[in-house]
């Protein structure tokens, strides 16, 4: 067996997938969260072991480590393991993974992985494809943390524990910014001072690089389409959203710009803002830069419009008139909409929208109030596919719709584990090098 691992590591967690690279299944995913707590927890399944009633519900033991273990089966029948145990950092978090590889397989010590796919999320201007990481690499990364200062340091962690972990396999980071690199000046930059800009990096890098792309070239997959003759617009709708126009498998336009606040109205990003409107909270309501970035981060989007950010509450909360989630709403869909729009534009023929992630995948009503009203640009919903709850590719447009309306769940593993095959097996290149300075 050929594997990739791929990780994507955050401030406090862990989390994995283990792929076949010859047929691309899913072999193992797990979560390792709650780093650096008193008790930390281990989430672990495996395909390659079955599932029986038997281990639907089982009591928690102790081990002789101290942890407590137990299993039950989800919904898609297969065991999930949770250990609870102490997890101090990245790399004890990564001795707590290969632990539950062990234990319930596969059994990376007997068949490792070929190499470690690693999700970084700004890559800049620097870092436009994925790349085999080195100590350079590293250093550049960790140079980027100004413009992602809650992303790329934990990436950077869990980078150098996964190296301490696999050092003699090759490690690729792919970055979440890469696809939008194809961005024209007109579309990246802002009208700012042109020096100060160019002297700091500031202009639109886009994010969400990996979902775009593979969403965009499984959409044409599906229509039986070239990709080069293939114009797309993603939603990627979860807690953090953005929309990408797709013009023949490139990046053209999107919506999150130097960082992933702006855009899209989400979970608790406030999205679009008029940039004056910092200025009067600092100047009426005393609010420091700190507090603004706090605001406009994390207490905004849905979360400040409705007290929730859970797109699910909200529509509930809507359904029995509460007027602030009815607002929320509202604005929600304005925004989006009005990006379809502008989307449409920019490409001048569109062949397929596509919706994905959490709430674009799941959520029917989100879909159909989105794209209501622009029949006349040939967006047509059947209302009976659009409630169907599958979990598979599928067409929720009517036969009439000049424009394809898909729902596309998004793999980002599954592309980061591509993009890291592709660089292990580069042409002049051994997979047994372990790719360091």
């Amino acid at each position: 067996m050929r594997s990739i691992l791929v990780v994507n590591c955050g401030s406090s967690s862990i989390k994995y997938q283990l792929i076949d690279a010859a047929d691309e299944r899913m072999l193992a995913t797990g979560l390792i969260e709650r780093i650096g707590e008193n008790i930390g927890l281990s989430r672990h399944r495996s395909a390659t072991e079955a599932a029986t009633t038997e281990a639907a519900t089982t009591e928690a033991a102790t081990t002789e480590a101290g942890a407590t273990e137990a299993a039950t089966v989800t919904a898609d029948e297969a065991v999930e393991h949770v250990s609870r145990l102490p997890i101090a950092d990245h790399t004890a978090g990564f001795a707590a993974m290969l632990a539950a590889f062990r234990k319930h397989g596969p059994d990376l010590d007997q068949m490792p992985p070929v190499a470690i796919g690693h999700r970084v999320v700004h890559g800049g201007e620097r870092f436009v494809e994925p790349t085999l990481i080195d100590e350079r690499v590293r250093r550049e990364i960790d140079l980027l943390s100004s413009l992602a200062p809650l992303h790329n340091p934990p990436n950077l962690a869990g980078i150098h524990a996964a190296q301490v972990t696999f050092p003699n396999l090759p490690h690729v980071a792919v970055f979440d910014t890469a696809f939008h690199h194809s961005l024209s000046p007109a579309a990246y930059s802002y009208a700012i001072d042109a020096r100060l800009a160019a002297d700091h990096g500031v202009r639109r890098y886009g994010f969400h690089g990996t979902s775009h792309k593979f969403v965009s070239e499984a959409a044409a997959a599906f229509l039986d389409r070239s990709l080069e003759q293939t114009n797309t617009i993603v939603l990627h709708l979860g807690n953090g959203a953005s929309a990408c126009a797709v013009k023949g498998g490139r990046s053209v336009e999107t919506s999150m710009g130097m960082t992933p606040l702006e855009g899209l109205v989400m979970g608790t990003r406030s999205g679009d803002i008029d940039p004056a409107v910092l200025f009067h909270l600092h100047r009426k309501a005393g609010l420091g830069i700190e507090q603004l970035d706090t605001l406009l981060n994390r207490s905004s989007g849905l979360l400040g419009m409705a007290g929730t950010g859970d797109m699910r509450d909200v529509l509930a909360a809507a359904a029995v008139g509460d007027p602030a989630a009815v607002n929320a709403l509202e604005v929600y869909l304005h925004r989006l909409k009005a990006y379809v729009g502008a989307y449409y534009a920019q490409l001048g023929r569109v062949d397929a929208i596509v919706f994905t992630a959490g709430v674009g995948e799941n959520n029917a009503l989100i879909r159909g109030r989105a794209l209501a009203g622009l029949e006349s640009l040939g967006v047509r919903i059947d209302s009976r596919r659009n409630e169907d709850a599958s979990r598979e590719i599928r067409r929720i447009s009517a036969d009439d719709s000049a424009v394809a309306v898909l729902v596309v769940p998004t793999n980002e593993e599954l592309e980061i584990a591509r993009q890291t095959l592709s660089v292990v097996e580069a042409p002049g290149r051994a997979v047994s090098d372990p790719g360091y300075d």
